[in-house]
């Protein structure tokens, strides 16, 4: 994967580190990117940044890579390469400039810009930060139903002391 040194290649997703969270983008030539972005998203705001995971739409825009990464590192990520076919680049840019402008439906869980650029690049949208969170989540409640579990059965099954007197 390129760090933020290496000039991405059209088609490239862009994985930028916002504070709390990542930032998608796709590359399409001459220093710009195409990205879905609700209303609140700005590239150095911080937590109002943080803030467009409550929007309900977004705006699908056209502009340049540093624009849109601010003071923040970013890196080329084309992380599903392996497991997914990639769409034709011209295709990929065709559409991603065709829709420039548009106000689409916005979910952080399911219409989020990684959703967006990955539905791009390879016709599924997919994003590994939702995933990771559900894979969590899940993964938490497993644990707390085991302990629950584990101090249930100790409580069925623990010696009773018998106290003589």
């Amino acid at each position: 994967m390129a760090t933020c040194c290496d000039e991405p290649e059209i088609g490239d997703l862009i994985e930028i580190f916002r504070t709390g969270y990542k930032h998608w983008a796709l590359y399409v030539g001459n220093g710009y990117v195409i990205h879905l972005a609700p209303p609140s998203e700005q590239c150095d705001a911080g937590f109002s940044s943080l803030m467009s995971v409550v929007s309900e739409k977004a705006y699908i825009r056209k502009e340049p890579l540093g624009k849109v990464v601010g003071n923040h590192q970013y890196r080329v990520n084309n992380k599903f390469d392996r497991n997914h076919p990639i769409r034709p680049i011209a295709e990929i840019i065709k559409e991603a400039e065709r829709r420039v402008g548009e106000e689409v439906g916005y979910s952080v869980t399911s219409a989020n810009c990684e959703h967006f650029v990955t539905d791009l690049r390879y016709g599924v949208p997919k994003s590994a930060q939702v995933d990771d969170v559900i894979f969590a989540s899940k993964a938490a409640v497993g644990v707390l139903a085991l302990g629950a579990l584990a101090g249930l059965c100790y409580q069925v099954l623990k010696p009773k002391n018998k106290h003589k007197e």
